[in-house]
């Protein structure tokens, strides 16, 4: 099965989006994980407006001046996939979201893969059986994703993407591969660390870089 394309994913949402002021009701996409989009920075430094959530929040206000749309942040930092699984229901899906991104993978390489993807599962098809729409994202590097860094090094955080990858593609949902986005800007000459704020969390220049590739999701064009 393919991932969800960019171009019609969201194609009942993003109509409301474009309404006019007199003709509008509010749209609640959810910002669910760990310590990034919870805008932890340099530790215990935690940057709100500048982490992807609110940059998101800023790109879809730019787009759509006139919608009624709220970025609510549930992620806490340290967390992992089976926690944020245990809250997703009362805390997630109460806000009865239109989206909801799921960003947990820098943190799930504690847990095992398998434990991962039986926690995102779980989120998926809680998600679904509510018809929330998804965005299921690879993680932001930390600095074992260098360029230079070993293969062995790198694997365990390559893994935890690859696995999110695949189940975009099974449950045919959004993608936000933050990670090929980062990779991407190494292979151009860039230096991984001119992205990072700490070790294992992006600046704001990294952190927009995941807004950018997010807001893919929320095309302007009329679909």
């Amino acid at each position: 099965m393919p991932v969800a394309n960019h171009r019609d994913y969201l194609s009942d949402i993003i109509p409301i989006l474009r309404r006019d002021v007199e003709d509008n009701r509010f749209q609640n996409i959810v910002c669910h994980g760990h310590s990034v989009p919870a805008g932890y920075f340099a530790n215990p430094m935690i940057d709100t407006l500048n982490a992807y959530p609110h940059l998101l929040l800023e790109g879809l206000k730019h787009r759509f001046p006139f919608s009624l749309v709220n970025v609510i942040v549930t992620a806490i930092g340290g967390e992992n996939s089976v926690n944020g699984d245990k809250r997703f229901e009362e805390e997630v899906l109460c806000h009865r979201p239109k989206v909801v991104t799921i960003d947990y993978c820098l943190n799930d390489r504690g847990i095992g893969l398998e434990k991962a993807k039986a926690a995102w599962i779980s989120m998926i098809e809680k998600g679904l059986s509510k018809g929330v729409k998804l965005l299921l994202m690879t993680p932001t590097p930390d600095i074992t994703q260098r360029i230079t860094a070993t293969e062995e090094l790198k694997r365990p955080l390559q893994e935890h993407a690859q696995q999110i990858r695949d189940l975009a593609e099974e449950y045919e949902v959004g993608l936000v591969d933050s990670l090929a986005v980062f990779e991407k800007y190494q292979e151009s000459g860039g230096d991984l660390m001119n992205l990072l704020a700490w070790q294992n969390h992006p600046n704001k220049i990294g952190h927009n870089m995941v807004a950018m590739e997010t807001l893919r999701w929320f095309p302007i064009a009329r679909i």
